[in-house]
């Protein structure tokens, strides 16, 4: 089964699923559990908001799609260390144009890596920043990500070291 998020959406499954998304200067992040093959995507838009007590948690901001990830971990009988993450997007969409200072990509960025750490998740790659539309998907069976970037440049690419 395949399920494609769009912008703000947030998935959380088990294989055989793969989950695919489309990236500008939002920011993917794959969490996938080695052992059980489950894990999940989201597709954020912003790094925050006020949230007030009584709204949802929105997959559109980092730190309520990383909410959504601890309460799925949790809902799975697991702990956050068991998950691997991968980051990607954040990229400028906005070179050569007056928007082109908002920064929103290394902010989307920040407050995802900030919010794994937070949770105790270990980011193992990331495919960020540049110039750029990404497309991915993270097959649910493996942990393997599939990361298409066309015409792409500048990006910055690492694995963290085991």
């Amino acid at each position: 089964m395949e399920v494609f998020l769009n912008p703000g959406e947030f998935h959380f499954g088990a294989a055989p699923e793969r989950i695919g998304t489309l990236l500008g200067s939002c920011v993917a992040i794959t969490l996938w559990h080695p052992r059980r093959h489950i894990g999940g995507m989201c597709h954020i838009l912003l790094p925050s908001r006020a949230r007030q007590q009584a709204q949802a948690l929105d997959g559109r901001y980092a730190g309520e799609a990383i909410e959504l990830f601890r309460q799925q971990i949790t809902a799975a009988n697991a702990q956050p260390r068991e998950f691997q993450a991968k980051l990607f997007g954040g990229g400028n969409m906005f070179a050569g144009t007056a928007a082109e200072g908002m920064e929103l990509g290394p902010r989307n960025v920040e407050a995802a890596r900030t919010g794994l750490k937070q949770i105790g998740v270990p980011v193992l790659a990331e495919h960020i920043g540049g110039v750029g539309r990404r497309k991915l998907y993270l097959d649910l069976a493996t942990g393997d990500v599939w990361l298409s970037f066309p015409q792409g440049r500048d990006a910055q690419s690492k694995k963290a070291a085991a």
